[in-house]
């Protein structure tokens, strides 16, 4: 497989997992961190590092949003327990 094709497909695979977490807003971070050992904030660290990394200025709330689907303060009131 060639490098374009398997980024191509971690693209994919990173928008359906994000997908996922923005429809189970029933399950908390702290459940994920628990049983996976990374929740929503971890991604978008990551997410947000990846685009330092290539010289793209993001900041942590900007990050947050790309994963949360909306600002992370009103995540938070509409769902967090």
């Amino acid at each position: 497989m060639d490098d374009q094709t398997r980024e191509s497909l971690e693209a994919a695979a990173f928008r359906t997992l994000v997908t996922h977490l923005r429809q189970r807003t029933d399950v908390q971070n702290i459940d994920l961190m628990e049983l996976a050992g990374f929740c929503r904030n971890c991604l978008s660290r990551w997410y947000m590092e990846a685009a330092q990394a290539q010289g793209i200025d993001m900041d942590k709330e900007t990050a947050r949003e790309i994963v949360y689907g909306m600002p992370y303060e009103e995540w938070k009131d509409r769902y967090q327990q």
